[in-house]
């Protein structure tokens, strides 16, 4: 296993913090943290699963911070976060079967189509039109936890997107409450790789634990600024981060077009 260098510790606290703000606010940090600790010389199974033990610490932090400021509909949670667990079981457990290389065109044609609709529709998420939940929003909530629990587990690029807008969508939140919900269940989703990557021997806790402890200071900060600055804060930056998923999962996906000779 590679051992602690206090250089690597220097860039990947910087990129980490990053991640970690940018993940509080609007999801995609791992955009940045993955990379990073691959970039170090980490071999990419291992840095996926250091990652996700590194951004399970922050995804905590925001869900701690969030509710804390009453942006998280606890009750709601309770009731659909269990069906994010079982699609994350199920995501993991399928993409060890099926290359998870399929999911690339569909994924990436539902993110330019969220960055779309919510260019289009200007007022979308600006207002908090939640008035509780029904027997409909429910059995909407429950298949929208299971599914992005499934994808969150299966693949993962865009989920903190994804469960932003459906959160817009089903249950008629603003951003900021969007969010802190969507943090509840990004978390939940990330208990279930930790335990998997941490099991299999796939992580590298000298960088993991050290990191742990950066990406939760960054997502206190991001999640102070989100909450501190509102939905017209997190609109734009859900949009930019976004726009940067849909650029990177092109380019990732035209290199595995080459590689494949397509």
């Amino acid at each position: 296993m590679q051992s602690f260098e206090i250089s690597s510790f220097i860039y990947l606290s910087l990129a980490c913090f990053a991640g970690s703000f940018i993940d509080a606010v609007a999801g995609g940090g791992g955009m940045i943290s993955l990379p990073a600790f691959m970039g170090v010389g980490i071999p990419p199974h291992i840095a996926l699963g250091t990652n996700k033990v590194s951004a399970s610490f922050g995804a905590f932090s925001s869900f701690l911070r969030f509710y804390q400021a009453g942006k998280i509909e606890m009750e709601l949670m309770k009731k659909i976060f269990i069906y994010t667990i079982i699609g994350a079981i199920i995501g993991v457990k399928s993409v060890l079967l099926i290359d998870s290389k399929y999911l690339y065109p569909m994924a990436l044609i539902l993110i330019i189509v969220l960055i779309g609709y919510t260019l289009y529709h200007k007022n979308m998420g600006n207002v908090n039109d939640f008035s509780g939940v029904t027997k409909d929003s429910l059995i909407k909530g429950s298949i929208m936890a299971l599914v992005l629990g499934f994808y969150d587990g299966f693949f993962g690029p865009g989920t903190g997107s994804f469960l932003i807008f459906a959160f817009i969508k089903i249950f008629k939140f603003d951003f900021i409450h969007a969010s802190g919900n969507a943090k509840a269940l990004n978390f939940a989703s990330n208990i279930v790789s930790v335990i998997l990557f941490a099991y299999f021997g796939k992580v590298n806790y000298y960088y993991a634990l050290p990191m742990a402890g950066v990406m939760y200071l960054g997502a206190q900060a991001g999640s102070h600024f989100a909450i501190k600055k509102g939905s017209k804060f997190i609109k734009p930056i859900f949009l930019i981060v976004s726009t940067a998923v849909a650029i990177r999962m092109t380019n990732q996906f035209i290199d595995l077009k080459g590689l494949l000779g397509l």
